[in-house]
């Protein structure tokens, strides 16, 4: 994959291959390109030259719903509820292919529009029970803490039905308690069958959650293995501290 804006190359011949493997993890300086590269997988960004294969369909330069539709979901760094609704309606209104949307089933159709609204109902209450956010399912939501909203973000993911999951730093501003609910959540959707590739600063959590590491820097993969070798490579070394006389 290659983007560029104008002349400045944001993410330059990235390869990669993400497999069967649960967690995968994306780390790199500030201005490496990792958020760019989420922004080309997910359709807001058009690739300048490259090609995005999910579970064989050609997903580059699609639109962002249709990638979505294929079970390709991400949260962005910063949250975005909906304020002026419960915590419960703002995962309802994240679930795709709601019948009560058209106005035609509305007078047609209302008996399947009611079953719908409980089932999406049922499910938002499960998504918030795992999330452990059920106390607050009545809550508007921007009455929520910064890490409570990451957490509802998550949730409105899942409403969606995901098959791989890309989490934009999902620990970033909130408390160390809230993290570690995070990390039980994220394994256990990976037992569940779910993908997650996510984009984090925070090495040690990388380190704990990740089998596979991918590390970029100044728009280019630098590094792709375990979390033990790239502590140990000396070109990540490098990205994060400067080179060895400079560090010194």
């Amino acid at each position: 994959m290659t983007k560029s804006f104008g002349a400045l190359m944001a993410v330059h011949d990235v390869s990669f291959e993400l497999g069967d493997i649960g967690i995968t993890g994306m780390v790199g300086p500030n201005g490496s390109g990792k958020s760019t590269l989420f922004h080309i997988i997910t359709g807001f960004y058009r690739l300048d030259r490259g090609e995005i294969f999910f579970d064989r369909h050609s997903i580059a330069n699609r639109p962002p719903y249709q990638i979505s539709r294929l079970g390709v979901i991400r949260s962005f760094q910063h949250t975005r509820p909906l304020p002026f609704m419960s915590v419960r309606d703002n995962l309802i209104a994240a679930a795709p292919r709601q019948c009560g949307e058209s106005i035609w089933p509305l007078f047609f159709s209302p008996t399947r529009v009611r079953r719908q609204e409980r089932a999406l109902r049922e499910k938002a209450d499960g998504v918030l029970e795992l999330l452990k956010l059920a106390p607050l399912a009545d809550e508007l939501a921007g009455r929520l803490s910064y890490g409570q909203q990451k957490l509802m973000e998550l949730g409105r993911i899942l409403m969606a039905d995901p098959r791989l999951i890309l989490l934009d730093e999902p620990t970033a501003g909130i408390n160390p308690t809230l993290i570690r609910q995070l990390v039980e959540v994220l394994r256990r959707l990976c037992e569940q069958g779910i993908q997650i590739f996510l984009i984090e600063h925070n090495m040690p959590l990388v380190a704990q959650l990740c089998r596979h590491v991918l590390v970029m820097d100044s728009g280019a993969l630098i590094f792709s293995g375990t979390p033990e070798n790239a502590r140990r490579d000396p070109r990540v070394v490098e990205a994060y501290l400067g080179r060895e006389s400079h560090a010194a």
